[in-house]
């Protein structure tokens, strides 16, 4: 049932007429794609998040909004906390909000809207201080022993509606203010959320539910073959034979595992109560965000029960109101890591994609863009590099800004891929060549450049994207890669090139000729180059022979 508050909310919005989620930013499919939809057309997040504190001040970010526009950004995730919205218990204020549309506006940017509300890091730091104060009615997750977390009880009934109502107040606002422009256009419910250092809260109320009855959308869920077949949530049901009915051991056991589940279980069935109630007010995409765990790493020694991997299933049936979970991701092993979340029911968005300064960041999202189709990517604390010089990363927005439209146009459609060698969670690269087949040929894109000085290349760097604008027309962008070619499928079995152009597309969209490639810059027409550092687009026709 919906709260006399929530239904304020939505009478609100709705007397403003933007509860049609066609009419907001919303997401709509393209083949196997999901692309995001604001003011009309398709929006490819070139995105950085800021510092945890930075939009707290409007001074402090003022110099830096100018300088995330230069840096070929559209969009910025931006923290709005729950301590400065509701500074006492039913006063709103909208200053710190306000002042992020502003400036967004002024600079033509884009905002996510990042909500610390309930837990921030897992922990619950971000609540306003009639909150923090209050253990009573806002009781804090305990150890086996009794002692109280920095962490806000998933099991408090008055934690999840303050959070909801605040949220709910933040979504009418939004649409109020910005329903017509579409500055916001998605909304992240909490950040990062995860026990620590327990895989689940011992209170009282979190014990009660422990032993009453696992939930009967989840089990119907685990008899489904198509959802947990081959995870470790569904082995281990079958493993405690596969039981229709029981408490949450008697199901899956008594292990950390089991209290994992369990805490993921009830955390996205928090989050579903805020996402519920925050479309029937303003009906923008709403996305789960997670702290990933290292492998070897028992439950309780990462943030637990968040949307990790092993628990994305969990998650999609105890929230299935978000539109999707979208990792954070800090480890080496990025493309094994992004590609575990790019599933036919979750779209891929990396709204922390490492830190900004990291060398790979670029390659990283060549690789999610093309061949992962995502919505969007944007490395953390972006505005602590937007005075360095060199910028890897501009260089390579600024490539990307060029190919967005070719990138909208493709996804989905099996016309584009990206690549970059892998890298494994350790470190460790491997540069072996890649092979892919779009349109009649096949491609080999090789990661060491034979034609510079191998010792000086930073090989995890490499990275780029081929996409498919004609029949035998390519657009491959990026740096640090050679590309040859080969036919596919009946005809000519030999592959050259027609022509090869650098060049560059204006405002306009218009493709703008440099130089005619061939001799020592085609390799005699055996291969496309693009030299290591130097981020660009070469438009390559391509012909078969005998």
């Amino acid at each position: 049932m919906v709260s006399k508050l929530t239904a304020y909310f939505a009478g609100l919005a709705g007397a403003l007429g933007f509860l049609t989620a066609a009419a907001v930013p919303h997401l709509e499919t393209q083949g196997t794609a999901s692309r995001l939809i604001v003011n009309g057309q398709p929006l490819m997040i070139l995105g950085g998040e800021l510092g945890n504190s930075s939009a707290s001040s409007a001074a402090y970010m003022a110099p830096h909004w100018p300088r995330l526009h230069q840096m070929h950004l559209n969009t910025v995730l931006a923290p709005v906390s729950w301590e400065l919205i509701e500074p006492a218990q039913g006063r709103f204020d909208w200053s710190s909000v306000d002042s992020l549309l502003e400036a967004a506006r002024a600079n033509q940017l884009k905002l996510v809207v990042l909500w610390f509300g309930a837990w921030k890091n897992s922990m619950s730091t971000y609540v306003p201080a009639w909150v923090k104060r209050d253990q009573a009615r806002f009781p804090r997750a305990q150890l086996p022993n009794g002692q109280g977390l920095d962490i806000l009880s998933a099991f408090a009934t008055a934690t999840r509606d303050a959070d909801k109502k605040a949220f709910c107040a933040l979504l009418a606002h939004l649409a109020k203010v910005d329903g017509h422009n579409e500055t916001v256009v998605m909304l992240q419910v909490e950040n990062e959320i995860g026990m620590l250092p327990v895989a689940r809260d011992y209170g009282g109320a979190a014990n009660a539910a422990f032993h009453e009855s696992v939930p009967e959308e989840l089990l119907r869920g685990l008899a489904s073959p198509a959802r947990f077949a081959g995870t470790a949530v569904g082995k281990s049901w079958e493993a405690h034979g596969r039981k229709t009915s029981g408490d949450w051991t008697e199901v899956f056991g008594e292990s950390d595992a089991t209290a994992e589940v369990f805490t993921a279980w009830y955390y996205a069935r928090f989050v579903e109560s805020l996402v519920e109630a925050g479309k029937s007010v303003y009906p923008i995409p709403m996305y789960a965000n997670v702290a990933l765990n290292r492998p070897l790493k028992a439950p309780g020694e990462y943030p637990s029960g968040g949307p990790l991997p092993h628990l994305l299933d969990v998650w999609k049936l105890g929230a299935p109101a978000l539109d999707f979970l979208a990792p954070d991701i800090y480890f080496s092993n990025f493309s094994d890591l992004a590609s575990r979340y790019k599933r036919s029911d979750n779209p891929l968005f990396i709204p922390e994609a490492n830190h900004a300064d990291k060398s790979e960041a670029p390659a990283n999202a060549f690789y999610a863009f093309g061949k992962l189709d995502a919505i969007g990517f944007g490395p953390f604390s972006i505005e602590s590099v937007d005075t360095a010089q060199p910028n890897p990363l501009v260089a390579a927005y600024q490539v990307l800004q060029q190919l967005s439209p070719a990138i909208l146009a493709a996804q989905g459609r099996g016309t584009m891929t990206g690549f970059r060698p892998r890298v494994l969670e350790d470190g460790t690269v491997i540069a072996t060549p890649v092979t892919e087949s779009i349109g009649g040929y096949q491609f080999t894109v090789s990661f060491v450049d034979t034609q510079a000085p191998q010792a000086g290349q930073n090989v995890a760097s490499h990275g780029g994207i081929i996409i498919q604008v004609g029949p035998e027309d390519y657009l491959i962008a990026g740096q640090g890669f050679i590309v040859t070619f080969a036919p596919v499928g009946d005809g000519p079995p030999l592959a050259g090139i027609d022509s090869a152009w650098e060049g560059s597309f204006n405002t306009a969209g218009a493709w703008v000729p440099g130089r005619l490639l061939n001799g020592d810059q085609t390799h005699q027409g055996r291969h496309v180059r693009l030299a290591p550092g130097e981020y660009q687009i070469q438009r390559v026709r391509l012909y078969r022979y005998r």
